[in-house]
């Protein structure tokens, strides 16, 4: 008992405290990273990071002004009510963001959301310019605060009764659920609703001197208070990691997880070590500073090492309905092929030929698409005299070597020994593998061959591997604007219901639909815009794919169709009116030309362009959608 009593417990909490202060602020600065980066298509996810935003910037100032003179410590403090005035502002935003994924939509709440960030902003400028709101400053018990001015007592019942109308729109969310899931999510974002408002407002300013409790006490509120409000925060930050991100719920809560551990759980055991080594200098003859250096060292390697060791155990906790199908998943992921992997092994694999043969030189030709192409090369081609050059390939047949004279399993052709590839199944060429030949016929020795067929048989199941990962690819290409659309589709509806299948089938409905040709036009030469666009869910783009044969290149086909559409008759001029948005298309988007290029062009400023640019992609999406509505009238013609 009597080492008990001699501890310091006050420093002690006050540590724990300056700890929990720190985790509080890198939590609350990678949250708003993360949100932000994954979220930030989501309104939600938007008002939150203000949220964010705020307790950040209360928290910051906190750690600032430990141990700061009053003087500054003052200045700090009036800038910490840039979190404290905007607080009641992002909890209504928050909340009317929630409403409105439930397909509840209210004028009134929209106005007041943008009242209350007024007068927030108010409330900020009598902060920094008059002393209505607080004045003066004063030092009890290592704690720096200002006083309450006249106008704090209206800012009061202002804060409770915007967060309280806050905390009751998240409460009519929660009814409004349609599924068990959203229900949980807004059951976790309600129990942790009121934490950021307890972490940021400024009690002392009614409580008046901290002193007049028993300094125990304080820091023991203080550090249990910082606790509840980073656990409350780490929730709510869970609940809203689910909204707007266009992938399955798993991909979130392992991407969270994963950005959880590697950052800020790495962050904050950083600080704790900083924090330890600076208060144990001398310890072990070693001055405070070596310390932090070999601490932080060690720390971040701990923390990089418990993170892969733990793997295992995290994705079964994650995954544990879906187990066998994401062990299928990762399997596949690590074992495709890339171009880059492929041609490493095909190289190995003929450089171990040549060795086995004591040739220089060997090659291996695909046939893609009816075409021979060159794949890889061991050596040079032109090491032997005589031999054709590699563009002599493309004069080879579709079955290449029908016309040759065969010499057991080689053809003899141009001073190669040449084998054909073949597919396991069907016995389908697939391409060539040709050997510079040391005898004018082949002549090799049994271990040899034996050799030679197993190397043979890995380079055919490399290539056919290749071509049946090459099919999956471009089905997954044709899926993933589908797969996208139903993703987003699948977040909606367990808030909006049933409305929310409405554009399921139906683009032309869909709100974002002018927001997808914009995309769309500004990716027409290659991106993930384009390639992924939720417009090749269109017929008129599934019909010019029989044309195409991509999907990609049809909807690019579509997109020109309809920019035509609006050429006007006559010969073309860059001055007339008339002709103005299809320069601007053909110029910007067909021929990619710069924007100063096209506003010179065009004898416009940069400004006037882009309004313009606006308006010509509007007359685009409705070319886009009449294209689209007379194909679907061609298809079923109406009954009569």
């Amino acid at each position: 008992m009597g080492g008990l009593a001699s501890v310091d417990w006050v420093g002690l909490l006050a540590l724990i405290n300056a700890v929990f202060n720190s985790g509080i602020v890198i939590l609350a600065f990678a949250l708003l990273i993360y949100i932000l980066i994954y979220n930030f298509r989501s309104d939600v996810a938007r008002s939150f990071s203000t949220l964010l935003l705020c307790v950040l910037v209360v928290y910051f100032v906190d750690l600032a002004v430990a141990g700061a003179k009053l003087e500054a410590a003052i200045r700090w403090l009036r800038l910490q009510w840039v979190g404290i005035a905007f607080a009641p502002a992002a909890y209504l935003h928050l909340s009317d963001a929630l409403l409105q994924m439930t397909n509840d939509r209210s004028r009134a709440r929209t106005i007041a959301v943008r009242v209350t960030y007024a007068v927030g902003g108010l409330i900020l400028l009598g902060v920094a310019f008059t002393d209505w709101v607080v004045w003066d400053g004063l030092q009890a018990a290592g704690v720096a605060h200002m006083r309450a001015g006249p106008l704090f007592w209206g800012f009061l019942p202002y804060f409770v009764v915007t967060v309280g109308w806050g905390g009751i729109n998240v409460i009519k969310a929660w009814l409004r659920c349609l599924t068990s899931t959203s229900r949980r999510r807004l059951t976790y974002l309600a129990l942790a609703f009121a934490a950021p408002a307890a972490g940021v407002f400024p009690y002392l300013l009614i409580t008046g001197r901290p002193d007049q409790l028993p300094g125990v006490v304080l820091w023991l509120l203080l550090v249990v208070s910082n606790l509840a409000v980073g656990v409350m925060l780490l929730v709510m930050a869970y609940a809203v990691a689910f909204f707007g991100p266009l992938t399955p719920d798993r991909v979130v809560k392992h991407r969270f997880v994963r950005f959880l551990l590697r950052g800020p759980v790495q962050a904050i055991v950083v600080v704790m070590v900083v924090i330890a080594a600076a208060r144990t200098d001398g310890f072990l003859g070693l001055p405070s500073l070596r310390l932090t250096l070999f601490g932080v060292v060690i720390a971040i390697l701990l923390v990089q090492l418990g993170v892969e060791l733990g793997k295992p155990i995290i994705d079964r906790l994650l995954y544990q309905q879906d187990r066998s199908e994401i062990a299928r998943i990762q399997s596949l992921s690590n074992r495709l092929l890339t171009t880059t992997d492929l041609y490493q092994f095909l190289e190995n694999v003929l450089t171990a030929m040549c060795d086995l043969l004591r040739t220089s030189t060997a090659f291996i030709a695909v046939i893609d698409g009816g075409e021979i192409r060159l794949e890889v090369v061991c050596g040079s081609l032109e090491s032997i005299p005589g031999l054709m050059p590699p563009q002599a390939l493309d004069e080879m047949t579709q079955d290449p070597l029908v016309n040759l004279k065969p010499h057991g399993q080689f053809f003899v052709w141009n001073g190669y020994w040449v084998r054909p590839l073949r597919t396991r199944a069907d016995e389908k060429v697939i391409g060539i593998l040709g050997l510079g030949a040391r005898t004018p016929e082949p002549d090799m020795s049994e271990e040899e061959t034996e050799w030679f067929a197993r190397l043979t048989l890995q380079i055919e199941a490399a290539l056919e591997d290749r071509i049946i990962q090459q099919a999956l690819f471009d089905a997954l290409e044709r899926m993933i604007p589908q797969i996208e659309d139903i993703q987003r589709r699948r977040g909606v509806v367990r808030y909006e219901g049933p409305s929310a299948l409405t554009g399921l089938a139906d683009p032309l409905t869909d709100s974002d639909f002018h927001h997808w040709v914009r995309d769309a036009l500004s990716h027409y030469w290659g991106g993930p815009k384009l390639t992924r666009s939720p417009l090749l869910n269109l017929r008129v783009v599934e019909r010019a794919l029989q044309e195409h044969g991509n999907p990609v290149n049809a909807l690019r086909a579509v997109l020109q169709s309809a920019i035509e559409q609006l050429r006007p008759e006559g010969n073309r001029s860059m001055t007339a009116a008339e002709w103005l948005l299809y320069n601007i298309l053909e110029l910007k988007f067909l021929k990619r030309y710069r924007v100063r290029d096209v506003a010179m062009r065009l004898a416009m400023s940069e400004s006037d362009l882009y309004r313009k640019q606006r308006v010509a992609i509007e007359e685009v999406a409705r070319a886009l959608a009449s294209m689209e509505r007379e194909e679907r009238e061609t298809e079923s013609p109406p009954l009569v």
